[in-house]
């Protein structure tokens, strides 16, 4: 399937690892021009460098995304270079917890107030150029309840409703806005190694109750974000993807 992605202009913050690591990765494949940051400036230089020599080119710098005059300026910035942005990937995230209301806070300024600042500022430069797309990454643990009453899940539905009233806004800009709903999904330095490592039984049952009897991987995931953002998904819009593999137990109407 051609995608129709070459020559996009697409940014993706907090993506030096992890799923959006993979979403960039992708992205630089398929000849997109892409915008990367991270709170760690070594980070991001050494993200650069291993982007380089792909199809596309990668640019970025640290930034941090709970810095609102920071991460607006960056976004600016980042679109003055690219010449433009069509694509947009809001992911960052402030984790999950439950031990106090700086949870709370921390989740909403991060995984709230970074996707809405953000769409503030590239809405606008997609409707000069006639459309765009932006997928948020939200999770399987905002349509169902997982892991105890948490911030981290509150949040994330919080976005689903987001996008979805801003799909409708935004459509006849010819801006298609979307949701991707990961399942576990197990990496190296990820958040569900860590489980693995301090949880060792609970992670063992819930690999063990999963459908597939695995937990997912960056890739499988990556490949429905980049999908969903690219031309092929011309005529989705409001919708939130589930990519678990059938982990969670809802019957999806």
């Amino acid at each position: 399937m051609e995608l129709g992605l070459k020559g996009k202009r697409v940014i993706v913050p907090a993506s030096t690892k992890g799923i959006l690591r993979r979403v960039v990765d992708q992205l630089i494949d398929e000849g997109c021009d892409v915008a990367i940051c991270s709170r760690s400036e070594d980070t991001v230089a050494r993200s650069l460098r291993e982007l380089s020599g792909g199809k596309g080119i990668a640019i970025g710098r640290a930034c941090d995304v709970n810095d609102k005059d920071d991460y607006e300026a960056w976004l600016e910035e980042m679109i003055e270079q690219l010449g433009g942005v069509d694509i947009f990937i809001p992911g960052v995230s402030a984790g999950g917890g439950a031990d106090s209301e700086r949870n709370w806070w921390k989740s909403f300024e991060v995984d709230v107030l970074s996707t809405v600042r953000g769409c503030e500022v590239v809405i606008p430069h997609m409707e000069e150029s006639g459309g765009g797309a932006i997928t948020f990454i939200t999770t399987t643990a905002s349509v169902e309840t997982f892991g105890g009453p948490q911030a981290y899940n509150a949040m994330k539905g919080s976005l689903l409703v987001y996008a979805k009233q801003l799909s409708q806004e935004v459509g006849k800009d010819g801006i298609r806005v979307n949701c991707v709903s990961p399942g576990p999904v197990y990496f190296e330095g990820g958040v569900w190694q860590m489980l693995k490592d301090t949880m060792a039984k609970w992670f063992a049952k819930v690999e063990r109750d999963h459908p597939l009897g695995r937990l997912g991987t960056p890739e499988e995931v990556s490949n429905c974000i980049v999908f969903l953002s690219s031309p092929a998904a011309s005529w989705v819009s409001g919708t939130n993807l589930i990519v678990d593999g059938g982990f969670t137990k809802r019957v999806q109407f």
